[in-house]
């Protein structure tokens, strides 16, 4: 009797590159998510251990200079409708921390480190850092625009809840001299080229500015690179270090002194 031959079937073949196309897809897919949540969890912890760390040494050497400073004059209290005059902030070196972002409705525990520029390797993918500022832009205490950038996914998604802002809400920048108090105003959206959010007065250019303005920007929908999300805020108050923080962060501010 003649020996049978076994051939290997066209439709095993399929199933097999199948199977191995669809482990291969849920590879990625979980690579992806690891890298978009779980790498933005860590990537955020860290950010936000570094942000304590640099916002101690930050203060620890704002009070060493206070201490050293003659005692102020009392300042008389600013009336209402009164324009604020607070001291102008200093830019450092490109990639340099010169103060923090603390947001209460980020949480109660959210602050990051501010550096100068928006350099993605050195500032905005930092470990350290995470939220840049825009160096053509106007500092802390300066009428005009403090803008400043941070992802929105990936590299701790610094800014990724700037959607769930609320009219009202008190953004906070600290600084050598103290903490700068915003009001939340409003969103907008443009298109990546909309880069007159960046004027002294956003979208209006040759407009002389009359406030003093903080400008989040970053990207949007989530994931997507298409947009820009832009948060506007208006500096409503001003708390010199010498009267210490303001009471909201003070819980805060305390805890990353420690």
């Amino acid at each position: 009797m003649a020996k049978s031959t076994q051939s290997t079937s066209p439709v095993s073949i399929t199933g097999i590159l199948g199977e191995l196309l669809i482990t291969a897809g849920v590879l990625v897919m979980l690579f992806l998510g690891w890298y978009v949540w779980l790498n933005d969890i860590v990537t955020g912890s860290v950010q936000q251990g570094a942000a304590v760390d640099v916002q101690r040494e930050l203060q620890q050497e704002w009070e060493d200079d206070l201490a050293t400073q003659p005692e102020p004059e009392p300042e008389e209290t600013t009336e209402p409708g009164t324009p604020l005059d607070p001291p102008v902030a200093v830019a450092p070196a490109a990639g340099e921390s010169w103060g923090a972002l603390i947001v209460p409705r980020f949480g109660e525990d959210y602050v990051r480190a501010i550096g100068e520029g928006v350099d993605p390797a050195t500032v905005l993918n930092s470990r350290t850092l995470g939220v840049g500022h825009y160096a053509e832009t106007q500092m802390p205490g300066e009428l005009g625009n403090v803008a400043l950038a941070a992802h929105r996914n990936t590299w701790g998604g610094a800014f990724s809840e700037v959607g769930e802002l609320q009219l009202g809400d008190n953004l906070y920048v600290e600084t050598r001299d103290g903490w700068y108090q915003y009001a939340f105003r409003g969103l907008e959206y443009v298109w990546p080229s909309g880069v007159e959010v960046l004027l002294p007065v956003p979208q209006a250019p040759q407009v002389e500015p009359g406030e003093h303005i903080l400008t989040l920007t970053t990207c949007n929908p989530r994931f997507s690179t298409a947009e820009r999300m832009i948060a506007y805020a208006v500096l409503e108050d001003w708390h010199p270090r010498s009267g210490g923080a303001p009471a909201e962060i003070s819980g805060l501010v305390e805890a990353s002194s420690r």
